[in-house]
């Protein structure tokens, strides 16, 4: 019977990617060059769309459809619109985002089908250290610590606008945010919830 031999990973092939660690929600670069890349190649995207006349629709969906990582069918996006790398985003179908949205996709953030979001919302999936002294690092290839997590938004969502969604949240299936919410915690589906933070008012 033949021997068989079994040789450890190098070092190389044990080393995740800077990307690959920040979107497992370890502590990243996110001056690493592979995201440096693909940061330029969104802003690229994001400047032709931002600046485009409204009436030219075919190529304000092509340039979505290279920006976002999943887009479905019927999705409407107002300019201004911002976001990190954009390949993270997902988007359900018919869903719209209105002016000046921001979706900082340093992680996966799902929008389901239907939703309507408000003009100004901003959904984070960046956090840092809050003490300075753990936040701040000598290194200066990356100055300071980040890490990710995820937010998922359910099917036929509204949030009304100046709403800020922070790491981590999962809001429902059929829920309603009020205007100007602060939201930090999950919102179970059907409800109605607003407030700073963001708490359930109601079932719907």
């Amino acid at each position: 019977m033949k021997e068989l031999f079994f040789y450890p990973l190098s070092v190389t092939e044990m080393r995740k990617s800077e990307k690959e660690k920040m979107l497992s929600g370890e502590v990243y670069n996110s001056r690493d060059p592979e995201l440096l890349e693909r940061y330029h190649i969104a802003r690229e995207l994001l400047l032709e769309f931002n600046q485009m006349n409204s009436r030219n629709v075919g190529r304000k969906s092509e340039i979505l459809h290279e920006l976002l990582g999943e887009i479905g069918e019927g999705v409407w996006i107002e300019a201004p619109f911002f976001c990190d790398y954009g390949e993270n985003i997902r988007l359900g179908k018919n869903t719209f985002l209105n002016f000046n949205c921001l979706l900082l996709d340093d992680n996966l953030i799902s929008i389901g089908k239907n939703g309507l979001i408000g003009p100004n919302v901003q959904v984070y999936t960046a956090y840092h250290p809050l003490a300075a002294k753990e936040r701040i690092i000598a290194d200066p290839e990356e100055r300071y610590l980040t890490q990710t997590k995820p937010v998922h938004i359910g099917d036929n969502v509204w949030i009304g606008g100046n709403t800020l969604i922070m790491p981590g949240v999962t809001i429902g299936s059929n829920v309603t945010i009020g205007a100007g919410s602060l939201v930090t915690k999950d919102i179970p589906e059907n409800s109605l919830a607003l407030g700073s933070p963001c708490k359930v008012m109601r079932q719907l």
